[in-house]
């Protein structure tokens, strides 16, 4: 596997993790609304996205920085 088609790959997953904790984040959300939970849990389920937005944010850091280095 060549390096180029790696690091496509990891991009995908990057992506695909960064729409699942979007699709998650408007679930949760609806279902909070729908059933009426508290403000402390949706809460804690934002925060919990917000998480998962900078960890995804971090990955695409890491992919671009070794981008970086291979050019070198």
């Amino acid at each position: 596997m060549s390096r180029d088609s790696e690091e496509a790959r990891k991009g995908r997953r990057i992506a695909l993790f960064i729409a699942a904790i979007g699709v998650f984040w408007i679930l949760v959300t609806a279902l909070g609304s729908e059933y009426g939970w508290s403000q402390r849990i949706r809460a804690l389920f934002d925060l919990a996205a917000l998480a998962g937005f900078g960890a995804g944010l971090w990955m695409t850091y890491q992919l671009w920085r070794a981008r970086q280095t291979d050019k070198d």
